[in-house]
């Protein structure tokens, strides 16, 4: 179970691919969350955000900070010296270990990327310069942009529907999430929304 915690995710790898500080106790562990009273609203807040492990609140004392993604993937552990710490909020002291987890899922999710399918150079090239000339138009006339994206939008449409329909019979999940770099759920369901079927069928 997870409480809350600040988490990070890419536009195109959504929540496959969710990342967070993730904290490892003394023995190893990740601890549970940590549980604060609302007040009189009667409200019980649970919290896993890597600051509140600092021991106090019936909390555990984190030992290491370390990157994690919701694919499973974890990063490197970056101790925490608590001799140093001393008295200072965590929050603080362990702001430069967090800024590294960040880093190394920022590391993962390029990885990603680069195992994901490849498209064709013109393709990319092509994508890469509608994406810059569409930031040039929003400088000069921004409705005129928005109709560009409207039209991209509807373009997506038109074309996703007969890919999708391809893959839905020449690949399996397994396959398609591998290129698509998701997991098989939203490869799914992303399929099913651009070949308009039933993500349950």
């Amino acid at each position: 179970m997870e409480g809350e915690r600040e988490t990070w995710k890419t536009e195109e790898f959504g929540a496959s691919h969710e990342g967070a500080v993730g904290v490892l106790a003394e023995d190893g562990t990740v601890p549970r969350p940590v549980y604060f009273d609302a007040g009189s609203s009667g409200n019980i807040q649970s919290v896993s955000h890597w600051s509140v492990y600092d021991g106090q609140f019936n909390s555990v004392r984190a030992a290491s900070l370390r990157g994690v993604c919701s694919c499973g993937w974890t990063g490197t552990e970056y101790p925490l010296d608590w001799d140093e710490i001393g008295d200072e909020d965590l929050a603080d002291a362990g702001a430069r270990l967090a800024e590294k987890c960040t880093i190394d899922w920022d590391d993962h999710t390029e990885g990603v990327a680069a195992a994901a399918l490849p498209l064709p150079e013109p393709v990319t090239a092509l994508l890469e310069e509608l994406s810059r000339e569409i930031e040039k138009l929003t400088k000069s006339s921004p409705l005129a942009a928005v109709r560009a994206v409207r039209r991209l939008e509807v373009a997506a449409v038109e074309v996703g529907y007969w890919a999708a329909r391809e893959v839905r019979g020449d690949a399996t999940a397994e396959e398609a999430a591998a290129a698509l770099g998701l997991d098989e759920d939203a490869a799914r369901s992303l399929l099913a929304r651009l070949g308009r079927w039933s993500p349950y069928s």
